[in-house]
């Protein structure tokens, strides 16, 4: 009789997982992670299946499928998902895997069915996933309700629409309530995406999210956007000064006026929302500060908002301002490689020509995510070199990305550690 690890048969990954927890647990504090977390595959594949299959993850706004039928869809590693607006406004996420052998159901990024359809064999699907249809010759003893669509959790707050393939999701309901609060003054049923980019950069997502978690780079690469954004938004930044912390003031007792929530709210290290002003005088996310939008979003009052900001760990960030909304998803592709979505939001009735000019409200964002990927890619291209160590994080200006490694790290080594392979026995 042998007693042997379940992970040294059945896991491929069994190896790596071992190592990578290793890795973690030596780890050097307050600093960039070692190489393999950069660009190894294995380490990716444990990331794919230890975070991005168990997490919330921010996928779309609820108002892309704003009727019945409307859909979209989002590729999450190897799982291509489907998210649809069901009876009653009701919406359901689905694996968008047909039950017969496999193949995509809908193909496109969005779009609006009666039912769901698979392009292959035919079958179809309510919108809630049961099995209605399954062609013919399957034998009179085959059962419809046994092969309807593997569902999906979803749920959705303040607009935003989030999946989770773990069967049993971690808890979020406090900070979809915040959400909620957060951006009920721009009612979110009333809004509509005016522009969207994709971009795929030639780094690992890592990259990408440290990269915005700190502002440490942007007088030397942003200049467009520092025609708004200031470059901290806390008054013991030790660069904050007089000026702004009277700034700071004038605005919160503005929007305290206005019942415009404002003040700093944390969830761990994972979420976070806080309302900020601008450069004083500026109003918006222009090359100019001034609207990119004369209809301003929701029961705002006046443009003068500040930059709501809200950070969902592990794939988004968020502006939220009087006029529009700049929304920020990041998807792994692979180890080196990564898709950023943005999507510019503004009121419903807006129109375009008349209210807006997308082009114009795209113009600091577009500048700005082009240079972070730059950055990204020349961040990759050195770490890939066998002179490459973990560097030393600042604290005073990286504390947001020594947050988001941090929360990487437990979450990582919390997993690996609880999904350690069982032992079994073996007659021999």
């Amino acid at each position: 009789m042998d007693l042997l690890a379940t992970s040294a048969l059945d896991d491929p990954l069994a190896a790596a997982r071992d190592a990578t927890a290793d890795m973690l647990r030596q780890r050097q504090g307050d600093h960039s992670l070692p190489q393999p977390f950069y660009n190894d595959p294995r380490v990716f594949a444990l990331e794919m299946r230890e975070i991005f299959e168990h997490e919330w993850l921010f996928v779309g706004m609820t108002c892309e499928i704003p009727a019945k039928g409307n859909y979209l869809t989002v590729q999450i590693g190897d799982n291509p998902i489907i998210v649809v607006r069901g009876d009653q406004g009701t919406i359901h996420a689905f694996h968008n895997v047909c039950r017969h052998r496999g193949s995509r159901l809908c193909t496109q990024a969005k779009g609006k069915v009666a039912k769901l359809v698979c392009p292959y064999h035919q079958w179809t699907y309510e919108l809630d996933g049961r099995l209605l249809f399954a062609g013919q010759d399957m034998g009179e003893d085959f059962d419809l309700g046994a092969h309807g669509l593997k569902p999906v959790a979803v749920t959705h707050a303040g607009g935003f629409l989030f999946v989770s393939l773990a069967d049993q999701p971690p808890a979020i309901d406090d900070f979809l309530a915040t959400l909620d609060d957060y951006l009920a003054p721009y009612e979110m049923d009333n809004v509509k995406v005016a522009a969207e980019s994709n971009i795929v950069e030639q780094a690992n997502w890592k990259l990408v999210i440290e990269n915005n978690r700190e502002c440490y780079h942007c007088n030397g690469a942003h200049p467009e956007l520092l025609n708004s954004l200031i470059e901290y938004d806390d008054t013991d930044d030790p660069r904050a000064t007089p000026a702004y912390r009277d700034l700071v003031a004038r605005q919160q007792a503005h929007w305290e006026q206005q019942q415009v929530p404002w003040a700093l709210k944390r969830f761990g290290k994972r979420n976070r929302l806080t309302r900020t002003p601008m450069i004083e005088g500026v109003v918006s996310m222009t090359m100019d500060g001034r609207p990119a939008s004369q209809r301003l979003m929701g029961r705002l009052p006046n443009p003068d908002m500040g930059s709501l900001r809200i950070l969902h760990l592990p794939n988004s960030w968020n502006h939220f301002m009087g006029d529009h909304a700049v929304v920020f998803r990041v998807l792994p592709l692979g180890p080196q490689q990564t898709l950023v979505t943005t999507k510019w939001l503004v009121h419903r009735d807006a129109q375009e020509g008349v209210d807006y000019d997308p082009e114009w409200m795209r113009k600091v964002w577009d500048a700005t995510t082009d240079q972070d990927r730059q950055l990204a890619e020349e961040n990759q291209r050195g770490i890939n070199s066998v002179a490459y160590q973990p560097g030393p994080y600042s604290r005073t200006y990286e504390f947001g990305v020594i947050d988001f490694v941090d929360w990487y790290s437990d979450t990582m080594l919390s997993r690996l550690d609880a999904e350690a392979p069982s032992l079994h026995i073996v007659q021999g």
